[in-house]
């Protein structure tokens, strides 16, 4: 949950115009988080999250925040972009909200939800690494000097619904094993 409650941080963060505080982890005293394997969870779903994305208007200050911290924790940032009414959205943070699930992204990233709207808006944070969104979710992994490591497969996830856990954690490590 762990990384759930980042993403909450990250958010109220944003929202309130805080200054991000988080504890660092311990890995913070290394200089590069190793890409660890995705555990094995023992859940076979995950129920959706009902509103997954913050308010559009943060989300410039949350990719900026969570950069900072990516670069004093040295994990990476994994961007997912998409809308409170995209249902393949909502399954994926139900999936990255289970307890295993959260302690490994966690573990590897600074998440940081990303809201769309309808495709319309703060798709220049995408832009940035050279992906276009044209659906969602998509999800970009990006290293915290600005590397993104698989634009190629940013649009993978978009079957959430019909995907299991553990392979949607399977696709992301896959990715996050590329830098």
């Amino acid at each position: 949950m762990k990384a759930f409650f980042m993403r909450r941080s990250l958010l109220a963060a944003a929202g309130l115009g805080l200054a991000l505080t988080a504890t660092l982890p311990a890995h913070a005293a290394s200089t590069e988080v190793t890409p660890t394997p995705a555990p094995q969870l023992t859940e076979t779903s995950a129920p959706p999250v009902a509103t997954p994305y913050p308010d559009t208007t943060v989300a410039h200050d949350q990719v900026t925040q969570a950069f900072a911290l990516a670069q004093k924790t040295h994990r990476k940032v994994l961007l997912d972009f998409g809308g409170n009414w995209c249902p393949d959205c909502k399954m994926l943070s139900g999936i990255f909200a289970l307890p295993d699930a959260a302690r490994w992204l966690d573990s590897q990233f600074v998440v940081v939800p990303v809201n769309v709207g309808r495709i319309n808006t703060n798709l220049d944070l995408a832009a940035r690494y050279g992906v276009t969104i044209k659906a969602v979710p998509t999800v970009i992994i990006v290293t915290p000097d600005g590397h993104a490591l698989h634009g190629d497969g940013s649009t993978a996830l978009g079957n959430a619904r019909s995907m299991s856990p553990q392979a949607v954690l399977d696709l992301i490590s896959s990715w996050n094993k590329r830098g």
